[in-house]
């Protein structure tokens, strides 16, 4: 398999993981932006968000909806789905 191909898989299961989550909340909001935005991020930032998916349902929210702070490990991360998450309510897209 190629290192695109490697990718690609990597990327079709973040998505996967990213739509079935503990709360429909989580995803709703890491569906849409691992649909829109994943493909986009540079490998480390994959690699992040694979990480990420690790954390607490519960926690994750708190952090996307700034009801607490992210650690300063995601703040970036968290910060671009939170404006993603921002965008396509105003938008009306999920």
């Amino acid at each position: 398999m190629t290192e695109a191909g490697d990718r690609e898989t990597m990327l079709r299961r973040l998505r996967i993981r990213s739509w079935r989550r503990g709360i429909k909340e989580m995803d709703l909001i890491l569906g849409a932006y691992a649909d829109h935005r994943l493909a986009e991020l540079d490998d480390e930032t994959v690699a992040l968000y694979q990480q990420m998916l690790l954390e607490n349902d519960q926690d994750l929210y708190q952090w996307v909806s700034g009801q607490a702070p992210a650690p300063p490990l995601y703040a970036d991360l968290i910060a671009d789905i939170a404006a993603h998450m921002a965008e396509h309510v105003r938008g009306g897209v999920a």
